[in-house]
């Protein structure tokens, strides 16, 4: 692996197992993962794990939101705890919890829950150069275990050991991060809904105690280390746009949506710009 970007970006080259050296912004080019089986191991995993407990511990306090809020819908510490541990997905429960109160129709709660999941289709099939050497078990297996907080610290560790493949004494890249840092944001979540349920007779409003903003600190977080420099604003920047007047022109959260696809199709557009120049890939 040689450094080519002095611009403060993280622009590297890549040599791959064939001996071929290809540029990339810091993501793998197909060509690189291809010809690179990746790990699957427990050391992996546990790397995952310890690294992502600092996150996990942010997301436990929307966990506890959540438990308050689903035990004042009417659902009993069963229910929602079930709930947490087969979903795992923090918006969406939120906004089933929240439906469920307003007495909506089934069909209503399953068509919103949905619409609000569809941004997981994207974070998939990121994640695929990584998993196509994997069994069924590891990757679904992994896959369940997928938060938009783990997604983002999976896509940091394998980009970043990608570039240098364990050359330079780093750890090499391992699929099994995705589900050791997905199994300390499900032991946290579910148990952190536990204790909303059973404190939500002494917390009436979640917002008062900050636990809504725990969201928006582990995201802020989140964001500053997958920052990588100027060659982000473009697709930052629509994804924003989009979130943004989506939420005032559309009801319900369909701004999720909205923005990662805008921020995906400029970054594919660029990153397709960016090889034609090369005459990568060609």
């Amino acid at each position: 692996m040689t450094e080519t970007d002095s611009s403060g970006d993280r622009g590297r080259s890549v040599t791959t197992a064939d001996g071929d050296e290809s540029e990339t912004d810091g993501r793998p080019t197909a060509d690189a993962t291809s010809t690179r089986r990746v790990a699957f191991s427990r050391s992996g995993a546990r790397r995952g794990f310890r690294d992502c407990l600092p996150v996990a511990v942010g997301v436990a306090g929307y966990g506890v939101a959540f438990g308050v809020l689903a035990s004042q819908a009417g659902l009993s510490a069963a229910e929602a705890t079930l709930m947490s541990a087969t979903v795992l997905a923090g918006a969406a429960q939120l906004l089933a919890v929240d439906l469920w109160a307003a007495s909506a129709s089934v069909a209503t709660i399953v068509l919103a829950t949905a619409a609000v999941n569809l941004r997981y289709l994207l974070l998939g099939a990121t994640l695929r150069p990584w998993f196509a050497d994997r069994s069924a078990l590891e990757t679904y297996g992994s896959a369940f275990f997928t938060a938009d907080e783990n997604w983002a610290l999976t896509m940091r560790a394998f980009v970043d050991a990608g570039a240098t493949d364990g050359a330079d004494g780093s750890e090499p890249t391992d699929a099994a991060y995705l589900l050791g840092s997905g199994l300390a944001i499900w032991l946290l979540w579910v148990a952190a809904t536990v204790v909303g349920v059973f404190a939500s007779d002494g917390v009436a409003d979640p917002a008062r105690y900050g636990l809504d903003a725990a969201f928006l600190a582990v995201f802020v977080a989140i964001a500053v280390d997958l920052w990588d420099g100027r060659t982000d604003l473009l697709p930052w920047t629509a994804a924003f746009t989009a979130a943004l007047a989506t939420a005032v022109a559309v009801p319900g959260r369909w701004y999720l949506l909205a923005g990662a696809l805008a921020g995906g199709l400029v970054g594919v557009r660029r990153a397709d710009v960016g090889v034609d120049s090369r005459g990568v890939g060609g």
